[in-house]
């Protein structure tokens, strides 16, 4: 063989090696780093821009696709220790001619951390409607759509601001009070009594605490490599601290029933997401919400847990577009089965 094409090989080897290497490394040593640098080639590739906006002091972080037009732009709230990026899965599969919010809840990710801030939800329902007000979303009726504390946040917010929205969307809210406590509603209680904050299940501290929460979450048992497990552990353990004192906030009697105490103000056309199996929070919630909202839509999801935008990203997506399609003739250009 010419040793010119055996030196191509050799080099090309090599520079094949040192990416090869580098990943490998970073799975190994920086779990954390490459999940970051994930979520960075995610956005990148959905088209979905990062953005900061200030009042005041106060700074919020968002992502957006696409620009305010004749349909609803679309808000979105995550859960209790996530961030914007939560969505991702679910922007995947809507349609690119609509408008795409999301924003880091208050204290979360990017946006504005103090410890002056009121977490409780009535707090960070101003907060959000002072995001709204900053990009001006509100000048025209737009969609609000939250998961878990974010559909809790969301709930509340309808009822407040009624002439900002259009419809709105609740993925399995926080925020009802239910005549029976559930296995994990009574752990939560039992901890509070003790005081043992540390052991908040939805805190987790250590790999296996993190797999346990991922259980609790999510209806689908899927094994996740220690090193994964690690990486999120690391990403989550510098805002635990934070993570504690808010779920200590929206679990006060101030905010815990708040999402309850005023679901019957909500006269916004409202559809109602919830997995069927959701560990977290019961799905009774949905036939609650349903008995109290006028104009309700209720779809419920088999074999789906608490995390139904990460389980069920395409059926969430499907079914969003549905819902806004029945209200607003919203034009679907993708194939959503």
């Amino acid at each position: 063989m010419d040793l010119d094409v055996v030196n191509m090989f050799v080099i090309a080897g090599g520079t094949l090696a040192i990416p090869i290497l580098a990943f490998v490394a970073s799975f190994l040593l920086w779990p954390s780093a490459l999940i970051k640098i994930y979520y960075w080639y995610w956005r990148r590739a959905l088209g979905m821009q990062v953005r900061y906006v200030r009042q005041g002091d106060y700074e919020f972080c968002y992502s957006f696709r696409g620009r305010p037009g004749h349909k609803p732009s679309i808000l979105m709230l995550h859960g209790f220790s996530a961030h914007k990026d939560m969505w991702l899965s679910v922007v995947k599969f809507l349609p690119k001619n609509l408008h795409l919010v999301c924003v880091d809840m208050p204290g979360h990710e990017g946006t504005t951390r103090s410890s002056l801030d009121d977490l409780s939800i009535d707090g960070q329902v101003k907060r959000i409607h002072q995001f709204v007000e900053c990009l001006k979303l509100n000048r025209k009726p737009f969609h609000l759509i939250g998961t878990s504390m974010g559909g809790h946040v969301a709930g509340v917010y309808a009822a407040y601001y009624p002439s900002d929205l259009c419809s709105v969307s609740l993925v399995c809210p926080a925020g009802l009070q239910y005549t029976t406590d559930n296995h994990f509603v009574r752990r939560l209680k039992e901890l509070q009594q003790s005081a043992a904050i540390e052991k908040i299940p939805l805190i987790p501290s250590t790999p296996e605490e993190m797999s346990e929460m991922l259980q609790l979450c999510s209806y689908a048992r899927i094994k996740v490599p220690q090193q994964i497990l690690q990486g999120l552990v690391d990403v989550r353990i510098p805002h635990n601290n934070f993570y504690r004192k808010l779920f200590l906030e929206i679990v006060s009697e101030k905010s815990r029933y708040s999402l309850h105490q005023n679901m019957d103000k909500i006269k916004v056309p409202t559809q109602i997401i919830w997995g069927k199996q959701d560990q977290v929070l019961d799905v009774s919630g949905a036939d609650m919400l349903a008995k109290s909202i006028t104009n309700c839509r209720v779809d419920l999801l088999e074999n789906c847990g608490h995390s139904v935008v990460m389980e069920r990203p395409r059926k969430t997506a499907k079914l969003l577009v549905d819902f806004l399609t029945s209200l607003h003739n919203i034009d679907n250009n993708k194939k959503l089965d």
